[in-house]
């Protein structure tokens, strides 16, 4: 027996089902614009977006249709966004020059529309010029489907984001430069007489002698962690005295969703007295980690859950190179509140060591930067030191000036030290702190029996999907030259290279080389790269940035599932700007046929390969 539904049950029905088979439309408008802020006290221009600093949080739920109308009311400037860790068609990427997109000019307007196909913690920023140091970043979060968490351990009574980033009262062109002028201009944290000759006393005048030689060479600083300093440190957008506060009930779970948004900062993030369990890096889900503390690069991301008993906690965010804290409080709500916000004390800062230049050999540099490491005119023999070389070197490198200081074996003229150290300026002898020292760059001073998260703690959630071996490997170097502030990859700046090309569906491995003596928080857009961390394929974690220590090698599987132009760069922002970055290509190649100069033909048109030009400032516009 068959049953026909009457026919206005059927329209409908009918009705019904189009409306579940469309996805909702989230749509959101922001207007860029540049308006006085006051964040220390000193009033300055900065870049607001709807009236904000920094720009306000986006949510979506994953499935949702994006759209995002960008109004630039720069006067003078063209503006860009860039929507940093998701996955979307190259034109909507937002990089000026990349996948025929073009920047948003002065009164001009850009739509942004994509598919949400992915769920976690993300952010947003420019992408031309200094603008994201300006203030053009917010946060991004996507829910899953109806807000439902994944797993049952992601289940939470409150969710918050905690968006680290750094604000300077000086404007990112004038950094910028600063640091062409002079690439130590911010180093404020120097070593002092008093560090030398607590090495002397440690190592002896000779051991001495010949690394600090070995540095005056190489034109670099032990303290080099940061290219700059003067920041003040933000937890979304508010000062350590301001004091962003997340407030929980008793028994309550609180996702903490933390964003490394810097422009130039990494951080070692610690709740003192209260464990937190990392379960998703880069907004990808990793199997739970209980950590005490984790340090976060540049354009990183971190989720982490917490389960507070005390009334209140404080979430202390400390920079590497120990100059401040971004700081924030956890506050049982039925609780009395602190009075003061009581600032940290500081942890040892490191020195970099020769470890950190590859176990303490030179021929990790680039040929390129050979210059820097001319040892030629050293001479150093057993048993016998050129004390008159000595005195020269010394005085020539402005840094440390020691011609003046008698110094002979077990015998140190005081006087004289107390008398150089008044005189040099460039001392800072302000802190007690400054003697407290540590060595090397990963040495975070964590406290004996705590634990900090490690790279190869990190496990993915889910299984990957694709375990092929790598047919071929690209490696990058990573490198440049403090003394005249330009950044390579390859030995090239990126105005300068040659795009990276990969064929579509092409399984490769990304062998990031760091020659030099600053981790490069490297960032890939529109894929996902498998962290080889020691774990199983299967386990490898997604990462869309990935931290390369100095002296370091770190590899990474890529499966090129996207089609387009990526850009691949370092994210410092001036290290970016000063030429890290490379475009990496991922094209279908028709091998049967060949344009008339012999080349593969690809499914994307070329881009204006001038890339780039130099600006005032020293730095690129991305166009």
């Amino acid at each position: 027996m068959s049953f026909k539904l009457p026919q206005h049950l059927v329209i409908v029905v009918g009705l019904l089902s189009s409306t579940f088979a469309f996805s909702a439309v989230k749509e959101y408008h922001l207007t860029v614009d540049e308006q006085p802020v006051n964040i220390t006290g000193k009033t300055v221009k900065r870049i607001t977006v709807n009236g904000q600093f920094p720009a306000p949080n986006l949510e979506f739920e994953e499935g949702d249709d994006a759209v995002i109308h960008v109004h630039n009311n720069l006067k003078k400037q063209d503006t860009s966004v860039h929507w940093h860790g998701l996955l979307l068609p190259g034109l909507m990427d937002g990089v000026p020059g990349f996948n025929q997109f073009k920047s948003i000019k002065p009164n001009g307007d850009f739509t942004y529309k994509f598919k949400v196909r992915q769920n976690g913690t993300y952010w947003y920023h420019a992408h031309s010029k200094g603008q994201e140091q300006d203030g053009l970043y917010g946060s991004l979060v996507i829910y899953p489907k109806n807000r439902k968490p994944l797993v049952e351990h992601e289940k939470v009574d409150r969710d918050y984001v905690v968006m680290l980033s750094d604000f300077h009262e000086s404007s990112s062109a004038q950094i910028m430069a600063n640091l062409k002028k002079s690439s130590d201009f911010y180093q404020n944290k120097r070593e002092t007489l008093k560090d030398i000759l607590t090495q002397v006393k440690k190592d002896g005048l000779k051991s001495t002698w010949q690394d600090r030689s070995m540095w005056n060479q190489m034109r670099m600083l032990k303290t080099d962690l940061s290219d700059v300093t003067g920041y003040t440190f933000l937890v979304n957008g508010k000062t350590p005295e301001q004091n962003w506060t997340g407030m929980f009930k008793p028994n309550e779970k609180v996702r903490l969703r933390i964003i490394n948004a810097s422009a130039m900062s990494f951080y070692d993030v610690r709740i003192p007295n209260l464990k937190m369990t990392v379960v998703s890096a880069d907004g990808q889900p990793v199997q739970p980690v209980n950590v005490d503390e984790f340090r976060i690069g540049t354009a990183e991301t971190y989720d982490v859950i917490v389960q507070p008993k005390q009334d209140h906690y404080q979430l202390q965010a400390e920079s590497i190179d120990r100059t401040g804290f971004a700081l924030a409080s956890l506050q049982n709500e039925q609780a009395k509140v602190p009075e003061k916000v009581q600032i940290p004390q500081t942890r040892p800062r490191a020195l970099l060591t020769m470890d950190d230049m590859g176990h303490g050999s030179m021929c990790g540099m680039q040929s390129n930067d050979a210059s820097a490491m001319d040892m030629s005119s050293m001479h150093m023999n057993d048993g016998d030191m050129d004390h008159s070389k000595m005195k020269h070197e010394m005085k020539s490198n402005q840094k440390m000036d020691m011609s003046s200081m008698q110094m002979k074996d077990g015998d140190m003229d005081h006087s004289k030290m107390k008398h150089e150290m008044k005189s040099d300026q460039k001392m800072d002898m302000s802190s007690d702190d400054q003697a407290k020292t540590v060595q090397g760059w990963a040495n975070a001073s964590t406290p004996k029996g705590d634990k900090a998260l490690q790279y190869s703690d990190l496990k993915s959630l889910t299984p990957q999907k694709d375990l092929r071996e790598a047919t071929r490997e690209l490696e990058i170097h990573l490198g440049g030259t403090m003394e005249r502030y330009i950044w390579t990859i390859n030995g090239k700046k990126f105005n300068e290279a040659k795009p990276l090309k990969v064929k579509y569906g092409e399984r490769i491995r990304l062998k990031f080389v760091n020659d030099s003596m600053m981790a490069h928080p490297m960032h890939l857009h529109g894929m996902f790269m498998q962290l080889e961390n020691g774990q199983a394929k299967s386990d490898l974690p997604n990462k869309h940035t990935i931290v390369v220590p100095p002296g370091k090698t770190i590899t990474a599987l890529l499966t090129a599932d996207e089609l387009g132009e990526w850009a691949i760069h370092c994210h410092l922002l001036y290290h970016m700007s000063a030429g890290m970055m490379s475009k990496l290509i991922v094209a279908n190649v028709d091998e049967d046929s060949k344009t008339a100069a012999n080349k593969p033909k690809t499914t994307i048109k070329p881009v204006n390969l001038h890339q780039s030009t130099t600006t005032e400032g020293g730095q690129y516009e991305h166009h």
